[in-house]
């Protein structure tokens, strides 16, 4: 199947490029960015050489509506979304740090628990917590915010000490982030799923805080299924979850952690259209909607097309 891998477009009055881990963003006339979400799929900071059908499709419209579902919590840079891939949005600029929330204890926060430690991002954890467990309450665990390479994990009074993001804009993103997990948390719940974790990015415009790039989608969080969650706990069975955690561990089972001297394991057609109807499932799952393919055959000409029309 065809996949939207690479663009490499010139816009008018574009000012600038950049090719992240999943998305090509362009800067028009240094006050606003069109961010195209590729097909590319990446794991452990390191982007896996074959895309993933619909995938960016997926995450662009999880993103915008979710966006739109959050704006009366904190204004977002969402303008406008001309292409199924495509959001076009006010240029913010943006915080170096990325704010991770957890309200259970999975995926990177297991691991480091399960190695012994109990402090994760400066916070403590209680004892005795099996993989998957509710947290008493949620809890930030922010990571530096990494231009290439892997993203660090970083305490908030570490996070002022070095001036990253003062003391009054942080403890305003600590507010919104939970607020905005709970009204995550919120809309899973009554779609039958449980919002595990999950991160936001924030940045300035014009002087006000906001959210930016995408939110409550499989790449920035974790879902697992409700029905069924406390009976598989108790049983100490594996969640039935709806996130990227599922290709990670494929990874980790064939030797890949993004570590030095590993190499990629080899992804089968049979792989990539498994890891492709999983975030079709989440999409339909977790926003109610049937999902709509878009039309690939001339996918680059009608990117470049709806946008240049957008603008």
């Amino acid at each position: 199947m065809k996949t939207l891998d690479i663009t490499n477009f010139k816009f008018p009055n574009q000012t600038n490029y950049y090719k992240g881990k999943v998305r090509d963003v362009y800067t028009i006339a240094n006050n606003k960015l069109v961010m195209i979400a590729s097909d590319r799929i990446s794991a452990f900071d390191v982007v896996l050489p074959k895309g993933i059908p619909y995938k960016g499709q997926v995450l662009n419209q999880i993103a915008e509506q979710f966006l739109n579902a959050t704006k009366d919590i904190v204004p977002n840079w969402l303008l406008s979304s001309p292409h199924p891939n495509v959001s076009i949005g006010k240029m913010c600029q943006p915080f170096k740090v990325e704010m991770v929330v957890r309200g259970y204890i999975a995926g990177h926060a297991a691991r480091t628990y399960n190695n012994g430690l109990r402090t994760l991002c400066g916070v403590t954890l209680p004892d005795g917590l099996k993989e998957n467990d509710k947290l008493p309450n949620p809890i930030i665990t922010p990571t530096t915010k990494a231009s290439q390479g892997h993203d660090e994990d970083i305490s908030k009074e570490e996070i002022i000490k070095q001036g990253i993001v003062s003391k009054e804009h942080y403890e305003q993103l600590e507010k919104y982030t939970l607020a905005l997990y709970a009204r995550g948390q919120e809309i899973a719940n009554k779609m039958g799923l449980i919002l595990v974790d999950t991160k936001y990015e924030f940045g300035l415009y014009n002087g006000e805080i906001t959210l930016m790039d995408e939110i409550h989608t499989p790449d920035s969080s974790r879902y697992f299924y409700k029905e069924g969650y406390e009976d598989r706990q108790q049983k100490g069975e594996e969640q039935k979850q709806l996130s990227k955690e599922f290709v990670r561990r494929w990874l980790i089972e064939n030797g890949f952690q993004g570590k030095d001297g590993q190499a990629i394991p080899p992804m089968s057609e049979e792989w990539i259209t498994e890891i492709s109807n999983r975030y079709i499932e989440l999409y339909e799952k977790v926003t109610g909607k049937t999902f709509v393919k878009a039309d690939y055959a001339n996918v680059l000409i009608d990117v470049e097309s709806s946008i240049i029309k957008a603008l």
